[in-house]
């Protein structure tokens, strides 16, 4: 089996799981808040098979992998969210949104601390721990940083909804129609690996300081 492929697999397994805490950290901090749904519809779990989207999961990580981008992004299916449970719409809306992103930049520093914790630990040492580490923070680094770009459905466009006047806002948002095309779209012509460009060269920069 190549480095490629044994690279790609990598990706694809941290991404998943990363997508998934992604998913269930949204569910978590909406059932916080009020908003049952989410533990109604069993989305509160850890089995893949509960998350996974063809789109997200599956087409958008194929796409920037074959059209080389440098980088592997993606998505779960998103966790239902009814807002009408919640005591404050809009700041609990914005704060549930956060919570994916949050989740991501968590595992990220988790992944870092373990990284130099298994580099003080000859018999932790590998180079593959290394590498499923590194993957691991620049992934959901590059994860938190996708899901707050403000385009409907992504959890940015929640954020600055926020911000915006009531009236704006929704017609804003009413755009997540849309979101997913758009979305395919800069994947497909390669508009995402120039947006996210930055974020990964901040990434790599961190990941040179921590090896």
């Amino acid at each position: 089996m190549s480095m490629d492929i044994i690279n790609i697999a990598m990706q694809l397994t941290v991404l998943i799981f990363a997508v998934i805490i992604h998913e269930v950290s949204h569910g978590f901090v909406a059932y916080k808040l009020g908003d049952p749904t989410a533990k109604q519809e069993g989305r509160l779990t850890l089995n893949p098979i509960s998350h996974i989207d063809p789109v997200w999961s599956i087409v958008i990580p194929a796409i920037l992998i074959f059209t080389h981008a440098g980088f592997i992004i993606g998505g779960a299916k998103p966790v239902p969210i009814n807002p009408r449970y919640f005591k404050n719409n809009r700041r609990d809306v914005m704060l549930t949104s956060l919570a994916g992103p949050g989740s991501n930049i968590l595992l990220a520093v988790i992944s870092a601390l373990a990284l130099k914790g298994a580099m003080m630990v000859p018999m932790l040492d590998s180079s593959g721990t290394r590498l499923f580490l590194v993957t691991s923070v620049m992934i959901n680094i590059m994860l938190a940083a996708f899901n707050l770009v403000p385009i409907p459905p992504l959890d940015g466009s929640k954020v600055l909804a926020f911000f915006l006047p009531e009236d704006i806002a929704w017609k804003y948002l009413s755009l997540e129609t849309y979101g997913l095309i758009i979305v395919l779209l800069l994947a497909a012509t390669g508009l995402i690996s120039f947006i996210m460009q930055p974020i990964l060269v901040f990434t790599q920069w961190i990941v040179g300081l921590l090896v």
